[in-house]
């Protein structure tokens, strides 16, 4: 995976971390064969030295903090069980396993986590042979780790090669996990899946009786006992491999009867065991190492605590989710004294997605586990009833959405840009072919920063481009969000509206109590800069745009003058502006926060190419597009990943300024 990647790029000093002498086991760690060197009873002391390391190294560096902490007891379980890398653990999603990073000689690095030049903030295969998958997205880990536990019972050499799929953080609930399961039970593998359950409740409070039940089908002696029992009645003729599953059923139901709870895997040909406390290390490794080199699929289910061993975060794991910076020591969670007192763009939208409901009965809103990320929060706390989280479904959310529209209302559908890729068959064949009235919210497109390469939202205008009947639109700043919203609203088809992470441009709530809008309409953008003289334009779209303004003044200090034009609109792209920009300049300039091919700038460049062959005579200005280039891109704060990208206005001010120097004075 080729990425723009610096590694002197300005990774940050490193924190101060809990002095070396409290973290006489940690220190001494630096792959998991020196964990395997401990003995089980120091394991507690080995997790607790973790924590203090994560609370100081999150503290000033700030990632993924609630869902880390509760998984270092089963991290360290884990490596000290298997022999990895030799096998293999495949976690979900990534927000779990920084314990694992650290564990995996990566611990005095692990203060760069999330920068430019530093760690990714989730689990890559290029950074460390530990790291087995890509781990951004949920619900893949065991699809990805059924696949590998087949290959390696397709080689000899590997047979006994053990694969561990990490699921949790509420990734179960995503429909890929379910086909990854339904496939593990119908095909012949040893693959471990862990439930990491930290927040779902699957179960009834555990009694001693279940205790004992779950305790003893795991011991090598029930398990002996058992396998010649199998072994016994299948010489005979009594079972054979189809029946195998059936027994495999009337096993977890009898451990539901005896324990009075039932979970969702009984009907599955698995063996479930659990649920186990997933906190006390020694109960676990106890645990793994009884079921490790059994045959057959298996679950073994644990219960964590997202945010163990930091009160604050205990207490409330959603806010501690991604905390930001904090003291580590009173747990208070540290606010920037800037003054910048803009709205984020999600509480743009969710603002005036509550304002279009007042007025619009047949709104409702719809996101895909993130009420609060994507601010559809407002929505719910004003509109209950009309507003739903799916789960992390992004495919559902759409389809849902689609036998909403049919049915007569108005969906909002608000889903990350990177995420909303999965439901991409979803919107061409249960939305777009039937030109229905659903509205993309698309949150976080363009570059994301430090959550890195997994999370850009980078292509949703050259997937949506393409699709029949969707309308396509960028605000550049709140009051132009507003407008699109009010469009989308009277709109009698599916239209998307992307916008990025951060703080929206212009506008503060206390001037316009959080309602203006600037007056949009379908397909028509805006003249934003127009000087005498000029014989360049910058075509934007979207929030970038403000790059392209930064630029114009540059330029203009030079003595060079350019245009700018916010075209808001993909599709329809504004034909009206597109003529004048043909008639009036030599250089035209495209920016784009996305991938430059196949987006806007290759959408200009196709009407440019029709033009000149409808109208052989007529000069044609020269086109620069300037978009995301055709690489992966790792993490860093936005404005170093636009620069590195060529997307910033120092890279616009210079391709309007290196086009004149090259004899086109």
């Amino acid at each position: 995976m080729e990425e723009i990647h610096r590694p002197d790029a300005g990774a940050p000093e490193k924190p101060v971390t809990p002095p070396a002498e409290s973290l006489p086991l940690l220190k001494s760690i630096d792959s998991p064969a020196d964990l395997r060197r401990l003995k089980p009873s120091q394991l507690p002391q080995v997790c607790r030295e973790v924590r203090q390391f994560l609370i100081h190294t999150l503290a000033e560096n700030p990632g993924h903090f609630a869902s880390s902490m509760g998984a270092v007891d089963l991290i360290v379980a884990l490596h000290y069980v298997f022999n990895t890398p030799d096998d293999r653990i495949v976690y979900d999603v990534g927000h779990q396993a920084y314990a694992h990073k650290i564990l995996t000689g990566r611990r005095d690095a692990f203060h760069t986590q999330r920068t430019l030049g530093g760690l990714s903030g989730f689990p890559n295969p290029m950074e460390s042979k530990y790291d087995t998958f890509i781990a951004g997205h949920a619900s893949n880990s065991i699809s990805a780790a059924l696949g590998m536990a087949i290959a390696d019972k397709l080689t000899p050499e590997s047979a006994d090669r053990k694969t561990v799929a990490v699921i949790g953080d509420a990734s179960i609930s995503g429909g890929l996990a379910f086909e990854g399961l339904n496939n593990t039970a119908n095909n012949p593998n040893d693959l471990l899946i862990i439930l990491n359950d930290n927040e779902m409740s699957i179960d009834n409070n555990v009694g001693a009786l279940h205790r004992y039940l779950s305790e003893l089908s795991t011991g090598p002696r029930y398990n002996k006992v058992r396998k010649r029992v199998y072994d016994f009645f299948r010489t005979k003729g009594v079972i054979g491999e189809k029946g195998k599953g059936r027994i495999l059923r009337f096993n977890n139901s009898v451990k539901a009867l005896v324990s009075n709870q039932q979970n969702i895997f009984e009907g599955l040909n698995i063996r479930y065991f659990g649920p186990f406390d997933g906190n006390d290390v020694e109960k676990v490794v106890q645990v793994l190492q009884e079921i490790k080199d059994m045959k057959g699929p298996r679950i073994l289910h644990l219960h964590t605590k997202k945010g163990k061993g930091f009160s604050s975060a205990e207490a409330d794991p959603t806010t501690w989710h991604a905390p930001g910076k904090f003291d580590c020591t009173s747990g208070k969670r540290l606010k920037g004294n800037s003054p910048d007192r803009r709205q984020l763009w999600q509480q743009v939208f969710g603002g005036y997605l509550v304002h279009l409901a007042s007025e619009r009965p047949d709104i409702v809103g719809i996101t895909a586990a993130m009420l609060s990320g994507t601010s559809m929060i407002m929505m719910k706390k004003a509109y209950p009833e009309r507003t739903f989280d799916v789960g992390i479904s992004e495919g559902h959310a759409v389809t849902f959405a689609g036998g909403l529209a049919a049915a007569g209302k108005h969906p909002f559908v608000a889903i990350y840009s990177s995420f909303l890729q999965r439901a991409y068959d979803n919107i061409i064949h249960d939305v777009a072919i039937q030109n229905l009235p659903v509205t993309f919210c698309i949150d976080r497109a363009g570059l994301v920063g430090e959550d890195g390469v997994t999370h850009h939202g980078l292509f949703d205008l050259v997937y949506l481009r393409c699709v029949p009947n969707l309308r396509i639109a960028a605000p550049m700043d709140a009051p132009s969000l507003r407008g699109l919203m009010a469009i989308a609203a009277g709109y009698a088809g599916p239209m998307a509206i992307r916008y990025p992470r951060g703080k929206a441009p212009e506008e503060t709530p206390e001037e316009s109590e959080g309602l203006a809008t600037a007056p949009m309409t379908m397909g028509r953008g805006r003249i934003m800069a127009q000087n005498p003289g000029a014989r360049a334009v910058i075509l934007t779209i979207g929030e970038i745009g403000n790059e392209a303004s930064k630029a114009v003044r540059t330029l203009a200090a030079e003595g060079i003058a350019a245009d700018h034009y916010d075209m808001v609109w993909l599709k329809p792209l504004d034909t009206q502006l597109m003529e004048e920009a043909l008639s009036r300049y030599d250089l035209i300039v495209t920016l784009e926060d996305g991938a430059a091919a196949g987006g806007f700038g290759s959408e200009v460049s196709e009407w440019l190419d029709a033009a000149r062959a409808a109208r052989p005579d007529a000069k044609i200005p020269t086109h620069i597009t300037l978009g995301i280039p055709d690489r992966w891109i790792a993490q860093g704060t936005v404005p170093q990943l636009r620069h590195l990208a060529g997307i910033d206005s120092e890279a616009v001010a210079g391709a309007v300024r290196s086009y004149f120097k090259k004899g086109n004075e």
